[in-house]
């Protein structure tokens, strides 16, 4: 079970982001992220910023939702990778996508691919990723003709992949240990019950088990100080509620529809730093506690 929450990422947010981060470090969370969109002026680097929220805590894992990868050729996201992994003890996960916007990603000087040579090139990094590791035997590739480079003596990261189409997702089960559903999905849309299967195909077709690759829910909503009569919309979309609402939401989420974990994304009224203790003080413990007398 892994609960965590996204950060603000405004240039105008530093103090804001470091404070945040320190208090679900000190509260027990287990992840922050932040996102990757570099072509954005008044906002910060994904990767500057996670190495210093890296620094600044002690057991807070920190990952890029997702890596816009056609941005960050992936020999060099691989030794960024063992690098984060190293100086952090472990704590750095790399989130990865095959890249979206590409009428953005392209003013950043970068050719654009064709989707099937995106996905291509997205598993490819997958994979030197992993060859890059410790353990790894990194092979040229189409996408990332690399010449003799050595792994580094650092453990593979975790991971999880932003994945939509059916040929990112097959990837995302041949080669990643977590999925992020897009557009907010959770367990009960559309999106989710036709993409859920695709991995879980992919991932028994490489002797992988399906339970292999945990499903990591980015969930926006309000965590409210009390109960709301709706806690979705005429949409079928999570809005948000009491935390007692959140915590039957979430349990039922793990032990009946396969949740591996949540990444809150606070919204509405209520300040983000109140919200982000309930999280972190009421939800989160509960969940667990209420999973484990299940599972015992």
């Amino acid at each position: 079970m892994w609960f965590g929450y996204g950060s603000p990422a405004g240039v105008r947010d530093v103090s804001t982001i470091l404070r945040l981060a320190e208090q679900a470090d000190r509260d027990g969370l287990d992840h922050v992220s932040v996102s990757d969109h570099p072509y954005v002026a008044d906002l910060l680097d994904g990767y500057a910023t996670i190495g210093v929220l890296l620094g600044r805590t002690t057991r807070l894992s920190a990952f890029v939702n997702v890596t816009n990868l056609p941005l960050r050729p992936a020999p060099v996201l691989a030794r960024t990778a063992t690098s984060l992994a190293a100086l952090s003890d472990g704590r750095f996960i790399l989130g990865l996508g095959a890249g979206g916007a590409w009428d953005k990603i392209t003013t950043m000087g970068v050719p654009e691919l064709r989707p099937a040579a995106a996905v291509e090139a997205f598993e490819e990094a997958m994979q030197l990723v992993h060859g890059l590791s410790d353990g790894g035997q990194p092979q040229p590739s189409k996408h990332y003709p690399i010449g003799r480079l050595r792994p580094a003596r650092v453990a593979a990261p975790l991971i999880w992949t932003g994945s939509n189409g059916p040929k990112s997702l097959a990837a995302t089960g041949r080669q990643a240990d977590g999925w992020i559903p897009g557009h907010s999905a959770d367990w009960l849309s559309e999106r989710y019950r036709w993409s859920r299967p695709i991995i879980d195909e992919a991932a028994l077709s490489v002797g992988r088990k399906p339970t292999d690759v945990a499903t990591i829910y980015n969930f926006p909503g309000e965590l409210t100080s009390s109960p709301v009569r709706l806690t979705r919309g005429d949409d079928g979309m999570w809005i948000g509620g009491s935390s007692d609402q959140w915590i039957d939401e979430l349990t039922d989420a793990i032990l009946n529809h396969g949740a591996g974990g949540f990444t809150f994304f606070p919204r509405g009224a209520e300040p983000f730093d109140v919200q982000l203790a309930r999280w972190s003080n009421e939800v989160a413990p509960a969940v667990r506690a209420a999973v484990s007398s299940q599972a015992s």
